[in-house]
This record gives structure tokens, C-alpha cells and sequence, in this order.
């Protein structure tokens, strides 16, 4: 037995400033404490607060037998765990869509990883843009399909490769993100609709980051951009905005069928607990309720990339995740252990997970934070430059 590769690896990854510890967090509400601090929770996919809604919580409680329902289902839902609160979830999911079916998975990473596996072959081509989550890259690499990534939110980009390429294979697979989780930037779904229809593509639009957190009814950005119906694949998850665990995709009955028959990230995984998947239902039918949320949280986010921009800080997108480029991972941690220290729990995102010298701190921004919090982070910022 030889473990010296092993050390030599994580002395590699500590020498970059890359190394990475679990640290043990207690939670209240939106606050957080490690270490014995107290800080506002900035690093929370808790985008509404919903997780711990005490009024929530409690009309859950008072409406469900929580100890009828069971804590484990037990089996894969091939077996004995498909429990009838699945088929419940999944009516509404393709009731709210419009949809002809969906399909529930135990997270997102157990959709991405498994979905583009089965459904494209050697004989097809998969295109994505650069900027998609580590997932769907996963997934892109357990298929057997050929590989391309258009540069991000290039859509120029993606016609002249499709032009390129699209005759020489059966099916094509155009993937993306709707709101990206590191720049925070949003895709132009219409026009990404218009191209997949121009190609004759299947179009795939991973909304991890969306659903709850945008739209009227909190479907996301193809509610958003008005092209639920154009999207052949619209996958969600309900560990972020939706305060719960597991994922979705809505999509035409025979790829529901499909997916069931040959995905191996559901067929060969337990199921959801029966309590949780009740619990994602009960969010699921009072997301629309949540509307003056969705709008505090994009104005906040406003806020924050104003103060960022006008204080001299580089940061992107439009949506609730904010970023603020520091360069190097070891300045994005200086920063990060700054915030830290003045009540701000908000965590450096490093080479090589975004591009070199591209290291920054990462605002995941939460509607239920007052806004005299969200001001004392202003006013730190803006303290910043002034030093």
C-alpha cells in the first residue's frame, strides 16, 4: 500500500490555496455560527428563507401526520419506495408546467449525471455553454455522445458550430443553465429557443438556481421568458430557492418512460423520504404566495452590485448570486476571512472551480434578511475602499 501520492496531492492542493475543511455549523434562522462567531449567513441557496419560515414549519406540522408519513422510504423507487406523495409531486409539477409529465430525483446532481447519460448516444452531439455547472459536465462526460462547448452566452458562437456540425449527427442536445452559479448571469432562453428550433435540437435548461427565485409563480426563468412550452427539458431542484431535497425534470411522457427504463442516478438509489417529498409538495403549491420575495430579493440584489461597482469592486450578472472578483484564491480568501470576522459568513469560490486569477467571493443572497443587515454589509463594503 502506497499513500504518498495522496499527501503529495493535498500538499498540492493546500500550496494553491485550494484546500477545503467541513466545518461544523450551527444554524439560526438566517444566522450562523462557527467557531463561536455569530454572522449573517451569505452563503445560504436558501433564497427566500423558506427553510426556516417558523409559520411554515408550523402550518406543515399542523396539516401532516409527520410520523405516518415515515422518515425513509427504504427501497429505490423501482422496488418498494415509489410512495404515493411522488406521484402527488409529480401531477402538480406537470400541472404548473403544462407539461406531459415529470419526474422527480433524489438531487440535482442525481438529475445531471443521469438524464444526458441515457438520453444521448454515439450518434449525437451534445453542446453546451462553458459556463455550466460541474453536474452537467458529469453527465456530458458519462455519455456516449460527442462533446462541444460554445463560449458563454455566446449565441453566435453556438449557431456557427451548429452550422458546423449539426448534419453529422442524429440528435443534438443544446444545455445550459438558466441562472449561472458562478457569474450570476442569466441566459437569453428565448433566443436559445429559436435556435434550437432552427437546428432541429432538443433544448435542456438546467433552472437549479431559478425555480423559486424567479418568476411570477416561482417556476423560474422559462416562466420568466415565457418558453416553458419551446423547452424540451426543463430541470429543477428543491434544495436551493425550495427550502427541501431532490430535483425534477418535466419533459414529454416518452422521455419520462425512457428515463425510468435506463437511468441508472434513479433506478439504482433509495428514495426520498416520504416526509420530505410531502414537505417539497406543501412549498411547491404556495410558491406562487411568494412573489413580493422573489421582488425584494432582486431588488437587494441590485443593491448589493451597485454598492460593489460603485465602491471600485468587479462583479457580474443580474440575478440573487452576486459575486465580487478578489483574483487570486489566496486575496479571495483574505477577503472572505475580513467578512468573516465583521459578522459576514460569506465563502471564497476558488481556481480551478472558476477561472484562474477569477477567484471571488460569492453573495447568495436570502429575501427573508431585513434590509439594516443587508445595509451593515453596504456600509462594510464601502469601508473597503476607503482603507
Amino acid at each position: 500500500m502506497n499513500k504518498e501520492r495522496y499527501i503529495k496531492k493535498l500538499e498540492i492542493i493546500q500550496n494553491a490555496g485550494n484546500y477545503r475543511i467541513l466545518r461544523d455549523i450551527e444554524h439560526n434562522g438566517f444566522l450562523i455560527h462557527v467557531d463561536g462567531k455569530e454572522m449573517l449567513n451569505l452563503s445560504s441557496n436558501d433564497y427566500l428563507g423558506l427553510s426556516t419560515n417558523p409559520s411554515l414549519i408550523e402550518e406543515f406540522r399542523s396539516e401532516t401526520d409527520v410520523m405516518a408519513l415515515g422518515y425513509s422510504a427504504a427501497s429505490s423507487r423501482l422496488l418498494s419506495g415509489n410512495h404515493k406523495y411522488y406521484k402527488l409531486l409529480e401531477d402538480d409539477l406537470t400541472e404548473l408546467y403544462d407539461k406531459e409529465s415529470a419526474l422527480v430525483f433524489n438531487s440535482g446532481y442525481h438529475a445531471n449525471i443521469g438524464i444526458l447519460p441515457v438520453l444521448a448516444s454515439k450518434s449525437d452531439l451534445i453542446i453546451a455553454d462553458k459556463l455550466v455547472h460541474a453536474s452537467i459536465i458529469d453527465g456530458m462526460r458519462l455519455s456516449q455522445a460527442q462533446m462541444l462547448r460554445f463560449k458563454h452566452l455566446d449565441y453566435e458562437h453556438l449557431r456557427d458550430l451548429l452550422v458546423l456540425h449539426r448534419d453529422t449527427y442524429e440528435n443534438v442536445f443544446i444545455v445550459t443553465e438558466s441562472v449561472f452559479s458562478m457569474d450570476g448571469d442569466v441566459a437569453d432562453l428565448q433566443q436559445l429557443c429559436e435556435i434550437k428550433k432552427e437546428f432541429d435540437a432538443f433544448l435542456y435548461v438546467d433552472e437549479a438556481h431559478a425555480v423559486g427565485a424567479r418568476g411570477t409563480n416561482g417556476l423560474g426563468c422559462c416562466e420568466e421568458q415565457a418558453c416553458v412550452e419551446d423547452i424540451d427539458f426543463i430541470v429543477g431542484t428543491f434544495g436551493k430557492a425550495y427550502a427541501s431535497l431532490g430535483a425534477f425534470v418535466v419533459c414529454e411522457d416518452i422521455f419520462r418512460e425512457y428515463l425510468i427504463n435506463t437511468q441508472r442516478s434513479l433506478i439504482f438509489t433509495t428514495a426520498l423520504p416520504p416526509v420530505n417529498v410531502a414537505w417539497t409538495r406543501f412549498l411547491l403549491k404556495r410558491m406562487p404566495n411568494f412573489y413580493d420575495l422573489r421582488i425584494k430579493l432582486a431588488q437587494v440584489s441590485s443593491d448589493l452590485r451597485e454598492v460593489l461597482t460603485a465602491k471600485g469592486f468587479e462583479t457580474r450578472g443580474n440575478s440573487h448570486i452576486v459575486p465580487m472578483l478578489c483574483g487570486s484564491n489566496e486575496s479571495s480568501v483574505e477577503m472572505s476571512d475580513l467578512l468573516q470576522d465583521n459578522g459576514f459568513f460569506a465563502l471564497p469560490i476558488r481556481y480551478p472551480t472558476v477561472p484562474k486569477n477569477e477567484a471571488r467571493i460569492r453573495f447568495s443572497l436570502n429575501a427573508s434578511i431585513a434590509m439594516e443587515d443587508y445595509q451593515c454589509l453596504f456600509d462594510f463594503i464601502e469601508c473597503l475602499e476607503e482603507e
